[in-house]
């Protein structure tokens, strides 16, 4: 994989009326990672993909893609960038090669060959020559990627992309979207509310929250992340007991039920220790930490859509 960089935020803000709607951002994508942006309501998504495709200027910091700024140097900028916000829009009295043939007009670098490798790509070649209004959704999202990959963009961008989709047309979209990563090694930047989406497809996760980036992980290093459960009948005393001798914070999931990752720790020297401590424990036991797990930690159960 190549070092440089297809994606840079960089201290990237956004005021709107006074409000600090996006706070600082920085984020880094690179050829063939597949990347997932993900927060609650009115976090700030929708406006960092506006300034990342120049649709608004940021008040603060830069977006640069391939080494261009897109303030700057837009035209350059944007050349390498593709792009399908949820549906995708196409003229559905013509043919999906009728819609690719249109699009390809626009660049006469793209050839009649490329044309087709795309549609190979995307498996649309048994019903190209069909009636878009003939497509199913799945269909009309490939015919949606196939358009927005023509020019061979070097980031992918797609904002909502399985919305409406049945699972078989969500695992079929994100298969396409992994061989157009590790194969024409496109960084992919997607912005949805499927979480369990979201794990399955990506490389890198960030989450946002009131405009700021709160954490970004590897999804393989979250999944491989055990947290430990414990149901016992004081969980503020635990709590305290845990910071304090072990410098371990803790998470209240219910009443009576705490969660924590205590890596190194020794379980039963814990467990020792909040029995002499006069706690009682019903249950302990290791849980799995999924990207859900890490999401509602950090935005303290904020919906996300």
């Amino acid at each position: 994989m190549s070092h440089a960089a297809v994606l840079e935020l960089t201290d990237l803000w956004k005021t709107i009326k006074g409000k600090d709607i996006v706070k600082g951002v920085n984020l880094t994508l690179y050829p063939s990672q597949i990347f997932g942006f993900l927060g609650p309501n009115g976090a700030g998504k929708t406006t960092t993909i506006r300034m990342i495709v120049g649709l608004i200027k940021p008040s603060k910091g830069s977006v640069s893609i391939c080494g261009y700024s897109v303030t700057h140097d837009f035209v350059k900028a944007l050349s390498n960038v593709g792009c399908i916000i949820e549906s995708p829009d196409m003229y559905k009295y013509l043919t999906g090669m009728e819609n690719l043939l249109q699009f390809a007009a626009m660049d006469k670098k793209i050839s009649s060959q490329r044309i087709k490798d795309v549609i190979e790509m995307v498996g649309l070649q048994h019903r190209v020559n069909d009636k878009v209004n003939t497509y199913s959704l799945g269909m009309r999202q490939r015919l949606g990627i196939a358009q927005s990959i023509l020019s061979k963009p070097k980031l992918l961008i797609l904002d909502e992309p399985t919305n409406g989709l049945d699972p078989a047309g969500i695992t079929e979209f994100r298969n396409l979207i992994r061989s157009l990563a590790y194969e024409e090694g496109m960084a992919v930047f997607v912005s949805s509310h499927l979480l369990l989406e979201i794990q399955q497809m990506c490389d890198v996760v960030s989450i946002i929250k009131q405009g700021s980036v709160i954490r970004t992980a590897n999804v393989q290093a979250i999944l491989h992340d055990d947290r430990i459960e414990w149901q016992l009948n004081d969980p503020d005393k635990a709590i305290a007991l845990l910071r304090d001798h072990w410098n371990i914070e803790a998470v209240q999931l219910k009443s009576n039920t705490l969660s924590a990752n205590i890596t190194q720790h020794p379980l039963n020297k814990i467990n020792e220790l909040f029995i002499r401590e006069g706690i009682e424990l019903t249950y302990c036991s290791t849980k799995q930490t999924t990207l859900e797990d890490l999401f509602l930690a950090l935005t303290e159960g904020d919906e996300i859509v």
